[in-house]
């Protein structure tokens, strides 16, 4: 039975709340650390035991920041990177067109002109070029420089690296890498075959700022001294959340210093890009998964590749200000291109059924800047790994998204082993791939039973999973500031999400277009406030809005709305169903 008895919500849904386990995981939580019960279920279902509860609600990198000499090729990397600085050498910084590639490179650029050293930036077009170096751009950048660094690439790019034989090639990455590597003077990658994968969960920027780590440590060695890298952790954060990397371990720690340093507002990009974005609160991972990182993917996707990079690194105000205007109208470019596939993605695959290891779909002419952020829409709306791949002149391109416990990454690349791709890769969390036409439906067909033999496909496409029931006067400012310490909540580590059992809603309202407010209570004098976003889009709005007196479970994330000065709780409201 579904928890509190929903089988089937107003969205269609069925409520999955803790497991026996779990349940008994927090009672122990709650016995023994006299933590907030609401805090004790999150805890329990991100199976923190009480003895480590306190060092998990106060992370800090001096605790869990792996030496970075761990990683293979750490110290040759670091060393040809100082070598380059003390030489004077000609860099050139290859990056990925993503947020990660992007923030990687900016690391990269702000670290070397901190040093009164200027690199040369080359993002590829994702359309004419594709992902990662590629033979004629690699060869040209050689020609003209004496180092090449490639950020969030260059793992599985043996000919390309090998076309720029007359310059040095250092590989920071974190994709999956092959049987063999390429000939690079370095590749510093936690995902490489001969890794032990202890750090396979870093996202690239994280990477790089292990290798500038490592440098920092050769320069102290040899007597001199480097920048301020904490001060760097802003783009650390974005890239770690932007990249869908797991929030564990060094990572949460990466995420909640790289928030502190973001409210600082002291990188022009990101302070101007808040600004467009009118984001006018400390910066939240959801800020940085939602409303910046699309907007330093928007370039990348549909524009100017190396618009993103550029605006991260750049330190005019006026300049970075430019940058962000244009990114904001590319973005919502993108929306338009978006919503236009995702409709017909989400149809085809409803077609053919949503409840399979995998979901895909695959049009003619779909853009290809756009086909890994309906992915994963089409993830997160049924639970299941989702590629969607936009076909042109008999090739298609596309992209995937999983969840967690299942390695895309590695299934992709099984498949191009196989042959039935024509090129493929990535890592746990998402992948690209290129595919003929004809072996389409078969390749498609091979992923998904790859994937199934993960796990993927065994949990209900529909199920809402809930932490705890929640009584409205239970949820307080002092509830949410103790549940963050929790996080920062994300890909791995999802936010708690709570149920509010029989309650009656008092006032309901649209708000624009599509969203509904409302406020509700459990007739015991405590009420509470709640938005749902786009809820008049499908049937729970109007059933709200609508309620006649009828009571309800209501089911959310409770966060702090700051109004004039005040802060109050508020519901964020994911469903709803009849009482």
């Amino acid at each position: 039975m579904g928890y509190l008895g929903v089988e089937h919500s107003l969205s269609g849904r069925r409520w999955v709340g803790p497991s026996p386990d779990i349940a008994r995981a927090a009672e122990a939580l709650e016995q023994s650390t006299g933590l907030a019960p609401g805090l004790c279920a999150t805890l329990a279902r991100l199976g923190v035991p009480p003895e480590e509860a306190p060092a998990y609600l106060e992370p800090t990198l001096r605790d869990l920041l792996p030496d970075p000499r761990s990683l293979r090729d750490m110290e040759a990397a670091a060393e040809r990177l100082c070598r380059a600085v003390a030489r004077g050498e000609r860099i050139a910084v290859f990056a990925d067109y993503d947020v990660d590639g992007g923030a990687s490179a900016a690391l990269l650029i702000d670290w070397l002109r901190q040093q009164g050293h200027r690199a040369t930036l080359y993002v590829p077009d994702r359309i004419d070029e594709g992902y990662g170096p590629n033979e004629a751009a690699m060869a040209d950048l050689a020609g003209a420089h004496d180092l090449i660094v490639c950020v969030d690439c260059g793992t599985l790019s043996h000919a390309p690296i090998a076309a720029a034989a007359a310059a040095d090639v250092v590989v920071l990455d974190h994709h999956l890498g092959g049987e063999t590597l390429p000939g690079a003077l370095a590749v510093v990658n936690p995902n490489r075959q001969d890794e032990d994968g202890s750090l396979g969960h870093l996202c690239a920027a994280a990477v790089v700022f292990l290798m500038l780590v490592e440098a920092g440590r050769q320069m102290r060695d040899a007597g001199t001294r480097g920048p301020d890298l904490m001060a760097m952790l802003d783009l650390v954060a974005l890239a770690t959340v932007a990249d869908v990397a797991p929030l564990r371990g060094v990572n949460r720690a990466l995420v909640r210093q790289g928030l502190k340093v973001m409210a600082r507002r002291e990188r022009a990009g990101l302070v101007a890009l808040a600004d467009v974005a009118r984001l006018d609160t400390a910066p939240s991972s959801y800020h940085l998964g939602y409303v910046l990182g699309p907007r330093v993917n928007a370039g990348g996707r549909i524009g100017q590749a190396d618009l993103g990079a550029r605006l991260l690194a750049e330190t005019d105000p006026h300049a970075a200000r430019a940058m962000a205007e244009r990114l904001e109208a590319l973005n919502v470019e993108r929306r338009e291109v978006e919503a236009a596939v995702r409709a017909a993605a989400l149809a085809q695959a409803e077609a053919r059924g949503l409840d399979a290891p995998l979901v895909w779909a695959a049009g003619e002419g779909w853009h290809p800047g756009v086909v890994g952020i309906v992915a994963s829409r089409l993830k997160e709306l049924t639970n299941r790994p989702a590629v969607v791949i936009g076909l042109a002149d008999g090739v298609g391109k596309g992209s995937g998204r999983s969840v967690a416990g299942v390695d895309l990454g590695a299934a992709v690349q099984r498949l191009a082993g196989e042959g039935l791709l024509l090129k493929g890769g990535g890592h746990r969390m998402a992948a690209g791939l290129t595919v003929e036409a004809g072996t389409l439906e078969s390749a498609m067909g091979r992923l998904g039973e790859l994937l199934a033999r993960q796990g993927a496909g065994e949990g209900g496409a529909a199920d809402l999973r809930i932490d705890a029931v929640l009584m409205p006067g239970a949820a307080s400012v002092e509830l949410i500031e103790a549940l963050e310490q929790a996080g920062p909540f994300g890909a791995g580590a999802g936010a708690p999400r709570f149920a509010f059992p029989d309650v009656r809603i008092s006032h309901a309202k649209r708000v624009g277009e599509s969203h509904l407010k409302l406020t509700f209570g459990d007739g015991l004098g405590a009420s509470l406030g709640g938005i749902a976003f786009g809820a008049l889009d499908g049937p729970m709005g109007p059933a709200l809005l609508n309620h006649g007196g009828a009571r309800f479970h209501l089911a959310g994330r409770i966060e702090i709305n700051e109004w004039q000065g005040r802060r109050s709780v508020q519901l964020r409201l994911d469903d709803a169903a009849p009482a």
